[in-house]
């Protein structure tokens, strides 16, 4: 019978704006606190992944408990998905006005998972739980599944005198070297009597750029960046005079900076205000649009990512929607609805969904592509918020973190 061990990480930080619904005004709740920005996960056949980002270094405890029964959490905020013989749930709450809390429901041995924080990269504040094959001794360990240890019980009867049991005793002492790193020793004083071990020692791989890129799975991608309108075309102005084609390119500085910083090759189709044809302001809209296309397909990139920003006559209508060709292939879908989201995580706008276009640039790149209209620049607000440079950067941060999930 498979035992499920419920691992909670406690931080003292909020979550973002957009997945917190305490009452209390935020003035009151941020005092001393960072924000925790973000939360993903990845799985591989060795190991599951998931990092927590925050606005700076953040205090966690770290609890173990058997019983999933034990543990109520009725605040629940967001579900995780996870698809992994490691983690079969995980999900994150506001426990309280100052506390974050991730509960990770897992299979694995006490061996077998590690917490510990990044710095030193992009992201001020990181803190990574992995779970299965971790360390550099693990590589070739079996790990404590239920479902992994289950095949050697066979082999038992096949030598019934007592003595041949002690060769199963050198199976598990190879798992001994994974207890010795001092990351794990935390995790290792009686994980299953529930008792909080305090978790704050930098790991090793926080000060390599390799480490970083390890997490976001960004190093050896390349991403072309298109930052909409610019140059003779200023796209859609917004009630103050704020023009589409200034913030995308805002947007797209601050996107292609994160990008790079964590291993990623980008490619932008503009980083000036100007137009992207050869031909400049005498280039017809296709000939305007198919240069920006080129500039993808010349370089083979993995995906495109255009930056607009949405308009209507209605200075009413708000929110953030993520395109993709109609015809085009499900991982443009896919690319879409991650980055949506990662913006809307960030942003805190309502979401309009991931719908299908005709739209000219990601109908004629060869790669994955979307485009994502960030916020109505032709809403006071969001107009107000896109004009900032907060608003650019967490714009920025969630296009990062969708394009993060997509390469997973």
């Amino acid at each position: 019978m498979r035992k499920v061990c419920l691992l909670l990480l406690t931080m003292l930080a909020l979550l973002g704006m957009s997945l917190s619904a305490e009452a209390s005004p935020f003035g009151e709740r941020v005092e001393g606190l960072t924000e925790i920005t973000g939360v993903r996960v990845s799985s591989s056949q060795d190991k599951t992944r998931i990092v927590v980002d925050a606005k700076a270094p953040v205090t966690y405890r770290t609890m173990v408990l058997k019983d999933p029964g034990r543990v109520v959490s009725p605040q629940v905020k967001r579900e995780l998905s996870v698809s992994s013989s490691f983690v079969s749930r995980a999900r994150v709450a506001q426990f309280d006005p100052r506390t974050v809390r991730v509960v990770v429901e897992t299979t694995v041995g006490k061996d077998n998972y590690k917490i510990f924080p990044l710095t030193g990269g992009p992201v001020p504040g990181r803190v990574v739980l992995d779970f299965g094959r971790v360390g550099p001794d693990s590589a070739g360990a079996t790990i404590a599944l239920p479902d992994v240890k289950a095949p050697t019980k066979p082999a038992a009867p096949q030598t019934k005198p007592t003595k041949p049991t002690k060769p199963q005793t050198p199976q598990t002492k190879p798992q001994a070297p994974q207890t010795k790193p001092a990351e794990t020793k935390p995790a290792e004083t009686k994980p299953e009597t529930a008792a909080d071990t305090p978790g704050e020692q930098p790991a090793t791989e926080s000060s390599t750029d390799a480490g970083i890129a390890a997490i976001t799975g960004l190093a050896g991608h390349s991403i072309t960046i298109d930052a909409g309108h610019g140059g003779n075309d200023s796209g859609a102005i917004g009630p103050t005079g704020v023009t589409e084609k200034s913030v995308t390119l805002r947007v797209a500085l601050a996107l292609q900076k994160l990008l790079t910083s964590e291993g990623a090759t980008v490619y932008m189709t503009r980083t000036t205000d100007t137009e992207v044809s050869p031909k400049g302001a005498a280039a017809s809209d296709i000939e305007e649009l198919q240069a920006r296309c080129d500039v993808a397909n010349r370089h083979n990139s993995d995906i495109f990512i255009s930056i607009h920003m949405d308009s209507f006559t209605n200075g009413a209508a708000k929110g953030t929607t993520g395109y993709y060709y109609a015809l085009g292939s499900k991982k443009s879908r896919d690319l879409a609805d991650k980055v949506r989201a990662g913006v809307i995580d960030q942003i805190g706008t309502p979401s309009r969904g991931t719908q299908s276009c005709n739209f000219y640039v990601v109908k004629h790149t060869d790669m994955p592509a979307t485009l994502v209209e960030v916020a109505f620049i032709s809403n006071p607000t969001e107009e107000e918020l896109m004009n900032s440079e907060d608003g650019v950067q967490k714009a920025a941060q969630g296009i990062a973190d969708g394009i993060a999930d997509f390469f997973g």
